[in-house]
């Protein structure tokens, strides 16, 4: 029994397939700078609520320890009040790696700066106030 092959293939060209990556690669390249856009605004938000995270942490401990304005709170006991198993709880460092390090009853915690470059270009003045 002989097998007849077709004369008409049926398939993509070479130009058709390299314009479909074409298109592929530009909605790419306009795609990719507004996620990254969008995971810097996220990190930087995530630094404002830990300093939230960590002014409520030191009134607590002041509260609870009698300490009086200006008392340093250290490391160790502001991070006692955070919820266990979460990064501030373990290391009490930013999402970026930046200690946050001591801290003073009723003053606000402060944004730390290698933070506050890393991400300025997403998150301007006004959005760091009153942590910078």
């Amino acid at each position: 029994m002989k097998t007849r092959l077709s004369k008409s293939r049926q398939g993509f060209t070479l130009v058709e397939i390299m314009i479909v990556v074409a298109i592929i690669a530009l909605l790419a390249s306009i795609a990719v700078p507004g996620f990254l856009r969008a995971r810097k605004r996220s990190q930087a938000s995530r630094i404002i609520n830990d300093l939230r995270l960590i002014d409520n942490a030191c009134d607590m401990y002041a509260i609870e320890n009698n300490k009086s304005s200006g008392n340093t709170v250290l490391v160790a006991d502001w991070t006692k009040y955070m919820k266990a198993g979460t990064n501030l709880y373990l290391t009490g460092k930013d999402i970026l790696g930046n200690a946050y390090g001591n801290q003073t009853v009723d003053s606000l915690p402060k944004v730390t700066n290698s933070a506050y470059n890393a991400l300025s270009d997403v998150a301007p003045d006004p959005f760091w106030s009153p942590y910078h």
